[in-house]
C-alpha cells in the first residue's frame, strides 16, 4: 500500500487574520484540501512537473507552518550552542529538505482520488499546543495521520505529523544526533547540504 503522509503537511495559503481567528483543525483541514486542490488544479503539477509542484508546496505550505520551531525540536540541545549563521543554514537546509519531501509525495496524490476527515479539536482558550487527528482515504485505504500545531501570534500552525505513531520531528531527532555527534553542528549542515544537492534535480 502506498502512503503519502509528508504531503498532508502542506498548508493552503490564507490572510493572517482569518488565519489567527481560525480553530485547528479547520486550518488543517484548509491546509490539507486547499493544497491538493491548487496542486490538480494547474496543469504543470498535475502533469508532475515536480518544480511546479514545489512551487505550490512553498506557496501555500511553508507560509502556515512554523519551521523555525521544528528545527530547534529536532536538532534538540545542540541548537543552543551554534552560531546564528549555523541556526540559519541549519533552517534553511532543513527546511529545504521538507520542502521537497513534501513536493514528492504531493506528486504520487495527483491521480489518485482522495478524501479527508478531520476530528473536531475543542481546545482550551490557554491552550499552545494541540493535536488534530485526520483520516486520508484513498485507493490505498484508510489512514490516520496526526498534526501537531502550536499557537503563535499570528494563529495556530502546524509544526509536526504523527505517521504511524511515529512523529516526523522524531525521526529527524535520531538521524540529526548521528550526524552531530559524529562532526558536530558544522557535521550536519554538511549533511543536509549534501542530501540536498543531491535531491535537486
Amino acid at each position: 500500500m502506498k502512503r503519502y503522509f509528508p504531503a498532508f503537511l502542506v498548508a493552503a495559503l490564507i490572510s493572517t487574520s482569518a488565519f489567527a481567528q481560525s480553530a485547528p483543525d479547520a486550518i488543517v483541514k484548509s491546509a490539507v484540501e486547499g493544497t491538493v486542490t491548487a496542486m490538480k488544479a494547474d496543469p504543470q503539477a498535475r502533469g508532475g512537473d515536480m518544480a511546479k509542484i514545489t512551487e505550490v508546496v512553498e506557496t501555500h505550505f511553508v507560509p502556515a507552518t512554523d519551521f523555525q520551531r521544528t528545527t530547534r525540536i529536532a536538532i534538540g540541545k545542540a541548537w543552543t550552542t551554534a552560531t546564528p549563521d549555523q541556526q540559519k543554514q541549519l533552517y534553511e537546509q532543513f527546511q529545504l529538505l521538507l520542502v521537497r519531501t513534501y513536493a514528492a509525495s504531493l506528486a504520487q496524490l495527483r491521480d489518485q482520488d482522495v478524501k479527508f476527515r478531520f476530528m473536531p479539536t475543542n481546545v482550551p482558550a490557554a491552550a499552545k499546543d494541540t493535536v488534530v487527528q485526520s483520516h486520508v482515504i484513498s485507493n490505498g485505504g484508510d489512514d490516520a495521520i496526526d498534526y501537531r500545531l502550536s499557537k503563535t501570534p499570528t494563529g495556530w500552525k502546524v509544526y509536526d505529523i504523527n505517521m504511524m505513531g511515529a512523529w516526523l520531528i522524531q525521526v529527524y531527532q535520531t538521524q540529526f544526533a548521528d550526524q552531530i555527534s559524529k562532526g558536530g553542528i558544522d557535521g550536519l549542515i554538511k549533511f543536509l547540504t549534501a542530501h540536498n544537492a543531491r535531491n535537486a534535480g
